[in-house]
């Protein structure tokens, strides 16, 4: 190893290439900073063929809070990194899909499921030239409102609320709620500040608004226009497409996985039966694993290929080829086509009736929907036991109030941490665990 004093000046270090010298760019302390970089650069070459009807991040990246410009990443971009980084994103690493955390860890969570839709939307939005940045902020961002436990936790807070004279819970509302006030790591804004687009589609990736607006909602809309009624942008609704495609075919892997069902209970459904068939004839070998996994892959790939030949002919056939144009086409763009959708909605009854309402996913929904409501009427009742900085904010709320950072807080838990404050408040022999 040489030694420091042998080192040549940084100045006359030299690459094949060029010198790097000292007129890089340096910040006020001297630490060097990237040049402006082009267009071709920032937008990684591919996607300066968007095609006219997708969201460019240099057109409109309106921002509630005026923030600093940069050249390393576009809106989008940005967008999808404060998501990432926020406390919500990290917590659905412990949050339910179906099967409880405790119950393995070689299932879903809400985590793992929003990266794989957003890696599927990533793969549309780059085939129908659209804005895979945007695609894969609203993928990331659309379960961050869930509460834990799934499904169950989100219907026991529907009754708490409920019974109280309010509305039910909307897990969509709460993650609006989330990325504009809940999220506070910012020193000049609440929330992560995201841009109207991302904020739109995380509002209605599922499709407009009807009816009264939920409260979160609302109050974003008395902000800025979110156009709530009409559709999204085409990336936002290659999200919602997204999270279909994933969820309806890892419940398969993950119901099999557990012993709920077996591959062969698919087969008299069209969408899969084929499919189980050839793998079983060119894979004869396999583990079972691997056939499962293989059928899986065919068939996420059939559905991608569906949504991309049914989207493209609808986007083709916009009267007016642009953003504006899908959002006033008056129906979805990004759709699957009709066989497909039917033979969706048979699995997804199948998966109903045979997995989600299963006598053992029955059991834990119960015991999950308790929890929920013993944690919300007890910090309804004893709002002092709340932890800091909850319990200062709940004694100086009137009641509504005090009602809306209940939900809040257990929202925002994890399966494990509802477990064990409802075991350190209920379990006597827990009595001095606090």
């Amino acid at each position: 190893m040489s030694a420091p004093g042998n080192q040549a000046p940084k100045s006359s270090v030299r690459t094949g290439l060029r010198s790097i010298d000292s007129d890089r760019a340096v910040d006020s302390q001297g630490f060097s900073t990237p040049q402006a970089m082009s267009q071709t650069v920032q937008r990684r070459g591919q996607r300066l063929g968007l095609a006219p009807y997708a969201c460019f991040p240099s057109n409109n990246p309106v921002r509630r809070f005026e923030t600093n410009t940069e050249s390393v990443r576009s809106e989008f971009q940005r967008d999808r990194d404060r998501i990432i980084h926020s406390s919500a994103f990290r917590k659905l690493q412990h949050k339910t899909q179906v099967f409880v955390a405790h119950e393995g860890d070689n299932y879903r969570t809400r985590l793992t499921h929003s990266l794989e839709v957003a890696q599927i939307a990533r793969s549309i939005s780059v085939a129908l030239r659209l804005d895979e940045d945007l695609a894969e902020a609203v993928a990331l961002a659309h379960d961050l409102g869930h509460t834990p436990f799934g499904h169950a936790g989100e219907d026991a807070l529907s009754d708490c609320l409920q019974s109280r004279g309010f509305g039910a819970f909307d897990h969509n509302d709460q993650a609006i709620r989330i990325v504009t006030q809940l999220e506070q790591h910012y020193a000049d804004f609440q929330g992560l500040n995201l841009t109207w687009d991302t904020l739109e589609g995380i509002t209605k990736h599922n499709g407009p608004l009807l009816g009264a607006l939920p409260e979160s909602i609302a109050a974003e809309q008395a902000a800025w226009d979110l156009q709530p009624h009409g559709y999204a942008s085409a990336e936002a609704q290659v999200a919602a497409l997204s999270d279909d495609i994933a969820y309806n075919n890892h419940d398969i892997d993950d119901g099999v996985r557990v012993g709920l069902l077996a591959l062969e209970d698919f087969r008299h459904l069209p969408l899969l039966d084929e499919t189980i068939t050839r793998v079983e004839r060119l894979h004869a070998s396999a583990s079972p694993e691997q056939r499962r996994h293989e059928v899986l892959r065919r068939t996420i790939d059939a559905m991608v290929k569906d949504v991309l030949a049914t989207s493209q002919a609808r986007l083709e056939a916009l009267s007016e080829l642009s953003v504006a144009g899908v959002r006033c086409a008056g129906g979805p763009v990004i759709g699957f086509s009709e066989p497909m959708q039917e033979a969706i909605q048979r699995l997804r009854r199948f998966l109903f009736d045979n997995l989600y309402r299963h006598f053992q996913v029955n059991r834990m929904r119960v015991k999950a929907m308790r929890v929920v409501r013993e944690l919300f009427d007890y910090y309804h009742d004893h709002p002092e036991s709340l932890p800091e900085p909850w319990r200062a904010q709940a004694l100086a709320s009137a009641d509504g109030q005090l009602t809306r950072l209940i939900v809040d807080y257990i929202a925002g838990m994890t399966d494990s941490l509802a477990v064990k404050e409802h075991s350190a408040l209920f379990d006597t022999y827990s009595m001095f665990n606090v």
